[in-house]
């Protein structure tokens, strides 16, 4: 990995920050589901899409209590073994990427490693053993149980991986020769250490049914994995599928980015959000704030397109953003950009006013947990 990108990285080496690290995002990713909710009630998600979002949802706060299992003890001199948790201190807040990535090598050994540790109830037993009889602390057995548990997670499975493969939810059929499908996948961009949700509506003229199709299916999932990046426009992606597959029609795509996330004691944010989180001082639980983006583009029209001598093909026309040209920019055909905040930064956010936010949703965690929109 190249210097330009490790020197954004920091280890999070001290035990509690770790712990804190990890309590921080099991909240925000929490509130995170509440928002996504208040968005299917007014309409921006259907029940399918909200079904798969929750589900990638889920999923991230599932990774995260698997890696607050592997860095359980960090800071201790045996759990050096398992290294420390590097984070992406600018503009992401999120684990690093080759987190995931040795997350995923470690799922693939995990009934080898757990094979090789005692069942939790020994561990526990070999614990007060330790305490009552040799009056020590049992960082060993603390650090085998914690690994135990991180691998038992990880056996678990429905974590967010660095790819999570395109899965097709049928919505309708359009006539005899004519189906609709949702596909979804999600990955965490390598560039960014950030993750995000497609969520594309496929209309299917195939002869066999796009997910029992032995030829198109595994197509389709590597086409969409490899457009999975984060730096692509929306209407690079649609255009490229629409073209490379003459049967499958894309009606509407969406990405959902999750995050940066924001907090004055892990991150080096920069602008107006940095002076935001400093002012405010919130206290211990408080110090964040996490931006999303859902970006959507939509097909207004078809045409038809010769395709060889005698036939002729069916082509999505994308409709752009049609304010002062940000559609060109963007590639989608509108972008909504929100923030979700604990109230005491909220409050500093309001009344600092900065430029650049007045169009940028917010989302107020209350202190009882709940979440309102302004």
């Amino acid at each position: 990995m190249s210097e330009e990108l490790t020197r954004d990285h920091v280890a999070l080496a001290d035990r509690f920050a770790s712990r804190r690290y990890f309590a921080k995002f099991e909240g925000i990713l929490g509130h995170l589901g509440r928002v996504a909710a208040m968005l299917r009630a007014e309409g921006q998600f259907d029940a399918e899409e909200m079904e798969a979002v929750t589900r990638y949802l889920v999923a991230l706060n599932l990774t995260f209590r698997a890696l607050s299992m592997k860095y359980l003890l960090v800071g201790r001199e045996t759990a050096s073994m398992a290294g420390v948790l590097q984070i992406d201190k600018v503009e992401s807040g999120f684990p690093v990427f080759n987190e995931l990535l040795m997350m995923a090598n470690d799922a693939m050994q995990a009934g080898r490693h757990l094979e090789g540790l005692p069942p939790t109830q020994a561990l526990k037993e070999a614990m007060v053993r330790r305490i009552v009889g040799a009056q020590e602390i049992p960082t060993e057995e603390q650090f085998a149980l914690s690994q135990r548990l991180y691998y038992e997670e990880l056996q678990r499975g429905d974590l967010f991986w660095a790819r999570n493969d395109p899965q097709a939810v049928w919505l309708s059929g359009l006539g005899e020769d004519r189906r609709r499908y949702l596909i979804h996948w999600a990955a965490y961009d390598s560039q960014v250490n950030l993750p995000a949700i497609y969520l594309l509506e496929v209309e299917d003229s195939g002869r066999t049914a796009l997910p029992k199709d032995v030829r198109r299916w595994p197509e389709v999932q590597a086409h969409l994995m490899g457009q999975a990046m984060g730096g692509l426009k929306l209407l690079t992606i649609a255009k490229g599928f629409d073209e490379y597959f003459n049967d499958l029609h894309p009606k509407r795509l969406r990405r959902l980015h999750v995050g940066p996330m924001y907090s004055h004691a892990y991150t080096e944010q920069h602008g107006p959000i940095r002076e935001v989180l400093e002012q405010a001082a919130a206290p211990m639980g408080q110090d964040w704030a996490l931006a999303f983006t859902l970006e959507d583009l939509e097909s207004e029209g078809v045409k038809e397109e010769k395709l060889g001598w005698f036939s002729s093909v069916e082509r999505q026309v994308f409709a752009l953003d049609p304010f002062a040209g940000r559609g060109v920019e963007t590639g989608a055909t509108r972008m909504e950009r929100a923030i979700v905040m604990p109230e005491r930064p909220y409050q500093v956010l309001a009344v600092r006013n900065p430029a650049g936010f007045q169009t940028v949703r917010k989302f107020v965690v209350a202190p009882g947990g709940r979440v309102l929109a302004y």
